[in-house]
C-alpha cells in the first residue's frame, strides 16, 4: 500500500499493517499530511503514492478486509454489506470528474446542487454490543456524468457507468473475498438502488437485498400453486395486483412486536406479507411500519427473512451515514484540493482506510481507555466512544512510543531535539 504519511517502520501488528493515520494541522489536505510525515522535500513523490493509491484500490482494499477487517468478523452469522452515495465539494474547473450534482444534505442554507465529486461506497457491518453497529468503508467507486467525462484526458478517462453499475461493480469485488467465511451475505441500500439493474446482478451473485419500497411498486400477488398434471411452464407473478396504499391505509392485519433498533427496544406496529415484483423477477417480503409521518414500506429478497432482520438491517444502514459524516468532519475526506483523477480517487480512499484501521485498532480495547469523560461532568459516561476519540486515543498512543523511543538508554541530545521539534510541531 503506498504511504504517505508516514516515517516509522510498520510494526507487526497486522492493524498496523499499512499505515498510521496523519496527524495534520489545519484542513485536512494532502500538503498536511506531507507536512506531518516530514516529508516535504520528497512531495512530488507523496503525490505520486496518493494516485497510485486510487489505481490500486481494490488490490489494497482486499488486503484491508483479509487482515484488518475480516479478524472482526469472528462469531458472526451473516455478513452485511451497506452501499450508498456521497459527495464531496470541489473548488476550480480543472479538478477532473468534477461535475455539479444533487446535494443530499443540503441545510437550512444550503444549495439543492453541490459542484464535486460522488462516490458509490461499500461498507461492512460489524457489530459490537457495548457500540452497536459500526460501518467499515472498503471500496468505493467514482461516479461521473456522461457529460462531464470529456473534460478528462483520454489515457484517464473511465467508460460510463450509472451509479447502479457502480454498484454491482463493487459487490462482484466483495463476492470473492467474502465467500471464503461461508456465512451469507445481505446487501442493504438505499430505494434509488432498488431498481432492476442492481437487484437482479445481486441475486445472482446469491447475495440477499433489503431496501426500502416506493409506494407505487407495481407489486403483484403471488401466483397459486399449478394443479397436478397441468402442462406448461408455472407462473412467476401473480394475477391480482397489490396496492400498498391501501394496504397501508387499511386499519385491519396491524401486528405489535417490540424491535431493538439503534440499540434501543422500540414497539413498532407492522404488516407483512409476500408478494412479487418485476424488478427482483420473483417474490420478496414486504413490511409496512406504522410511523409518526406514516407508513413505510421495505421489502427483503429473502422471503423466510423475520421481520425483526429486515427492520435490524434497516436501522443499521445509517451507520454509513455516520461513517459518511465522520469520514468528511474527522478525518478530512473531501478537503484533498488535487485535480488529477487518480489523485482524487487515491485521496479519497485513504480517507476511508484510515477510518477504518482506526476502528479496528480501537476494536478490543474498553471504553475508558480510549476516553475520559471525568473532565466532561456534564456528558454522559456510558455514551460510546466517538469516531474522533478513538482517532485521539490513537494519536496518543504513537506519540507516546515515539517518547518513550527518545527516552531510551544511550539516546543522543540531538535524537532528542529532533523528536521534541517534531512534537511542538504537531501542537501547534
Amino acid at each position: 500500500m503506498p504511504v504517505v504519511c508516514s516515517t516509522r517502520r510498520a510494526p507487526r501488528s497486522p492493524i498496523h499493517a499499512t499505515a498510521r493515520p496523519p496527524v495534520p494541522r489545519g484542513r485536512r489536505t494532502v500538503t498536511s499530511w506531507i507536512r506531518a510525515a516530514g516529508l516535504s522535500d520528497r512531495y512530488r513523490s507523496c503525490y505520486l503514492a496518493v494516485a497510485a493509491a486510487g489505481k490500486q484500490a481494490d488490490r489494497i482494499a482486499a488486503r484491508l478486509l483479509t487482515e484488518v477487517v475480516r479478524p472482526l468478523l469472528r462469531g458472526g452469522t451473516r455478513l452485511t454489506l451497506a452501499l450508498d452515495d456521497t459527495p464531496t465539494k470541489r473548488y476550480g474547473p480543472q479538478v477532473q470528474g468534477a461535475g455539479v450534482h444533487h446535494n443530499p444534505t443540503p441545510g437550512p442554507a444550503g444549495s439543492a446542487y453541490v459542484y464535486g465529486h460522488v462516490f458509490v461506497v461499500l461498507g461492512l457491518l460489524v457489530t459490537r454490543n457495548a457500540w452497536g453497529t459500526i460501518a467499515l468503508p472498503l471500496l468505493a467507486r467514482l461516479y461521473v456524468r456522461k457529460k462531464d467525462l470529456p473534460a478528462i484526458d483520454p489515457k484517464d478517462r473511465p467508460p460510463f457507468r450509472t451509479k447502479l453499475e457502480l454498484a454491482v461493480e463493487l459487490l462482484r469485488w466483495a463476492k470473492p473475498w467474502l465467500s471464503t467465511l461461508k456465512l451469507p451475505i445481505w446487501v442493504v441500500a438505499d430505494v434509488a438502488y432498488a431498481k432492476a439493474a442492481f437487484l437482479k446482478p445481486a441475486a445472482a451473485l446469491g447475495m440477499t437485498v433489503v431496501s426500502r419500497l416506493r409506494k407505487d411498486s407495481a407489486l403483484r400477488t403471488v401466483p397459486l400453486s399449478r394443479p397436478p398434471g397441468r402442462r406448461g411452464r408455472p407462473r412467476t407473478y401473480g394475477e391480482g395486483r397489490i396496492d400498498l396504499a391501501k394496504r397501508g391505509g387499511q386499519r385491519r392485519g396491524w401486528s405489535s412486536e417490540t424491535f431493538t433498533l439503534y440499540r434501543v427496544a422500540t414497539v413498532k406496529r407492522y404488516k407483512t406479507f409476500l408478494a412479487t415484483w418485476r424488478p427482483v423477477g420473483g417474490p420478496i417480503r414486504v413490511v409496512l411500519v406504522d410511523e409518526p409521518t406514516g407508513w413505510r414500506a421495505y421489502f427483503c429478497t429473502d422471503t423466510e427473512a423475520s421481520v425483526a432482520d429486515i427492520l435490524g438491517a434497516v436501522a443499521d444502514r445509517f451507520s454509513l451515514e455516520t461513517t459518511f459524516r465522520d469520514c468528511k468532519q474527522v478525518v478530512g475526506a473531501g478537503q484533498q484540493q488535487v485535480r488529477f483523477l487518480w489523485a482524487n480517487i487515491g485521496a479519497f480512499h485513504l480517507c476511508l482506510w484510515t477510518f477504518t484501521m482506526t476502528e479496528a485498532w480501537a476494536w478490543k480495547r474498553e471504553a475508558d481507555v480510549l476516553v475520559d469523560r471525568s473532565t466532561s461532568p456534564w456528558d454522559k459516561s456510558s455514551r460510546r466512544p466517538s469516531h474522533a476519540d478513538k482517532r485521539r486515543a490513537w494519536r496518543r498512543e504513537l506519540l507516546g512510543e515515539e517518547i518513550r523511543a527518545a527516552l531510551r538508554p544511550g539516546v543522543t541530545e540531538a535524537e532528542i531535539r529532533t523528536t521534541a521539534d517534531r512534537l511542538f510541531s504537531l501542537s501547534s
